[in-house]
């Protein structure tokens, strides 16, 4: 098998621009974007000798037009290393390239004002410069009011009877730079390769995601027979309006598949099922059906249809749990046992991931009949995409080949390109970025177990860095599978520390259902809930929650925030603010004028106590020109939690107790 040769190196280019990002394998797969996202082009651009040189980043539609073309700043003078900020508007394919090129007014100027101020070569300085300005009226790309401020500038070189110092204050004045600036003159223009930009729809970075299992909502006991009765669609659509008005975007269902009864767990994973368990929504398949069907318990097409609509009537998308396994009763098994690994002994292969034994599922042999494999699961995501399904989270698809992945992402693409996948890959980060690299729009993470000052700080500054090319985050606290030893711990106040650092940390959070409760009791021995709804029904108390805990009304503030503040919408821009606690994590994040949807900047300060049990103090130490205000030493800091708005400096002191106000929220409001 021969290998794929490496594309020919173009030649260099009469201005090198080298190192182009962000890109993804030097473009092997396209960098990823959403409608209105904020996306740094970054570049190393030079030349030989001392001449001034200068870079654009140029953006391209679909259509092979250019976008925007945005002059680059040095960010690392004596680095060559160039950025700018650009900003696509519309879903599809684009591309990116960075042109470098001479800048005959920058050499001039620079050299001028050296030589001048000397008394060397002056009138020939000034001649110069006016030759440079003259070139540079030519520009088509010039208006009248552009040509006059230059022309002006072009007598005033020209006017031998003033001072040189006048004359060079002619041709450098800031109205001339201003113009220069807008419409630069550009010689020796060397362009770098054009690089792919794949542009989704802005729920593929920004969204608030609320996780519920169906069967529990509405589910009841008979307190005479103690047997229980499965809630339906139905009733699960009824929950719909108070998810919604806490302000989450989507609503995320559990498996709602037949469940095998072969194997089928019991409470808590125990072994045997008792009469009337459920079983796990995972342990998919029974005689009645597979993937592409419903359980009898919960209801009928038409009943997921009339779910469907009820929650786009209430704003809210639906997504929907794709666990590409079978149980021992599946169809899939007796039609094709083929797709299964056979052990040794004739049997069929269980599910594990040690210590962990999931043995009332089989996990699909991809190297066994691939494309009888894709073509099942491939008309499986029809069927939900043709009623109205949205948005998928993907079960574990680290277990699954990457080259399956790349291909059915890229089918369904291509088809229905507003479908989004969610990767719940909580494995190595080689793997998770990948399964982003072929196609998955947003990927669990680690901040589930990030906990410490120092450990969220580094954590928030990767998934906003490099990796945001590809890899997508989505925040969460808890799932149905995991409660860390901090959520166990820390009670309420835990609960709602990390509810603010999610929903401030990431475009993209969520939660599993019964949050609002606090629900911290772990399995004796496992960092998972006791009486795990995966295994049993789990019907709430949603009115105590509002009443008790306090929780609902976080999490409704928190969602009213992220949608009035674009710069919570954004990913790549944030900023770590050092602390004089080791327990209280400050950052920002800000999005300029010209970039917001508004019109106008939005700064957000985010200060959060880690700590769930102890008040702590703090004195912050802000970097006040990374929130834009540069030359202030002090502005007002409206908290969007308390209402309260106080005056703030570059060190302003702050506490914040776990149990009352554990974190500020502030708007930046410049004085």
């Amino acid at each position: 098998m021969s290998s794929p040769l490496p594309t020919p190196a173009a030649p260099i280019g009469r201005i090198p621009v080298v190192d182009v990002g962000p890109t993804v394998e030097g473009g092997r797969w396209p960098t990823k974007a959403v409608v209105g996202e904020v996306i740094p082009v970054r570049a190393t651009v030079f030349r030989e000798g001392h001449d001034a040189v200068a870079a654009t980043a140029v953006l391209t539609r679909p259509d092979g037009t250019d976008h925007s073309r945005v002059r680059m700043v040095d960010v690392s003078p004596g680095n060559d290393r160039y950025e700018a900020w650009v900003q696509p508007d519309a879903v599809g394919t684009w591309t990116f390239r960075v042109e470098g090129w001479s800048d005959p007014y920058g050499t001039w100027s620079h050299d001028a004002v050296l030589k001048v101020h000397a008394d060397v070569d002056t009138e020939l300085m000034l001649t110069e410069g006016a030759l440079v300005l003259e070139q540079a009226a030519t520009d088509p790309a010039m208006t009248e009011q552009h040509r006059r401020v230059l022309a002006d500038a072009v007598l005033g070189l020209q006017d031998s009877s003033r001072p040189p110092a006048a004359r060079l204050a002619a041709g450098t004045s800031p109205e001339v730079r201003d113009v220069l600036s807008e419409v630069p003159l550009r010689t020796m223009v060397s362009a770098s390769a054009a690089y792919p930009l794949v542009v989704h729809r802005p729920r593929a970075l920004y969204g608030s995601w609320y996780e519920l299992f169906p069967r529990s909502e509405g589910a009841h006991r008979d307190p005479n027979t103690g047997v229980w009765t499965s809630g339906t669609l139905r009733s699960a659509a009824e929950r719909l309006p108070a998810i919604a008005e806490m302000g989450f975007d989507v609503v995320y269902l559990t498996p709602i598949h037949p469940i095998g009864a072969t194997n089928r767990k019991g409470r808590n994973n125990t072994l045997g099922a008792e009469p009337g368990d459920p079983g796990s929504p995972y342990g998919i398949g029974a005689p009645d059906g597979g993937h592409d069907a419903i359980h009898a318990d919960l209801g009928t097409f038409d009943d997921f249809d009339a779910f469907v609509d009820r929650a786009r009537e209430l704003g809210l998308e639906v997504a929907l749990d794709v666990a590409l396994q079978a149980s021992p009763d599946h169809p899939w098994v007796a039609e094709h046992p083929e797709w299964f690994t056979t052990r040794a002994d004739g049997t069929i292969a269980y599910a594990e991931n040690p210590p962990k034994k999931y043995q009332d599922i089989y996990p699909l042999n991809f190297d066994n009949d691939p494309d009888g494999i894709y073509t099942a699961i491939r008309d499986v995501l029809q069927v939900w995409i043709d009623h109205g399904v949205t948005l998928f989270r993907v079960d574990n698809p680290h277990t699954k080949p990457l080259p399956f992945w790349e291909r059915i992402l890229a089918d369904i693409a291509a088809d229905h390109p507003d479908v989004i996948f969610l990767s719940e890959a909580f494995t190595r980060p080689a793997m998770m970025r990948t399964l982003a690299t072929v196609g998955f729009h947003q990927s669990y993470t680690y901040f589930t177990w990030r906990h410490s000052k120092t450990e969220l700080a580094e954590y928030f500054t990767e998934v906003a860095g490099d990796s945001a090319a590809v890899m997508r985050p989505s925040f969460w606290p808890t799932t149905h599978d995991i409660l860390t030893p901090y959520m166990q711990q820390g009670g309420a106040a835990a609960f709602a520390i990390r509810a603010v650092l999610a929903a401030t940390g990431s475009p993209t959070w969520g939660i599993y259902s019964g949050y609002e409760l606090a629900e911290h009791i772990a399995r004796p021995g496992a960092e998972e809930q006791i009486d795990n709804e995966k295994y049993e029904y789990k019907p709430r108390d949603w009115e105590r929650a509002r009443e008790q805990f306090g929780l609902t009304t976080l999490l409704t503030m928190l969602n009213r925030i992220r949608r009035d503040h674009p710069a919570l919408q954004q990913l790549r821009n944030i900023t770590i603010h050092p602390t004089s606690d080791d327990a209280t994590l400050c950052y920002s994040r800000r999005i300029r004028a010209e970039h917001s949807p508004t019109g106008k900047e939005d700064v957000v300060i985010v200060v959060v106590n880690l700590d769930p049990f102890t008040t702590r103090d703090s004195l912050l130490h802000l970097d006040l020109a990374a929130l834009g205000l540069t030359g202030q030493d002090a502005f007002a800091a409206h908290d969007e939690l308390s209402g309260e708005t106080y005056s703030w400096g570059a060190n302003p002191f702050v506490r914040l107790d776990p149990w009352g106000r554990s974190a500020h929220i502030v708007q930046v409001r410049p004085s």
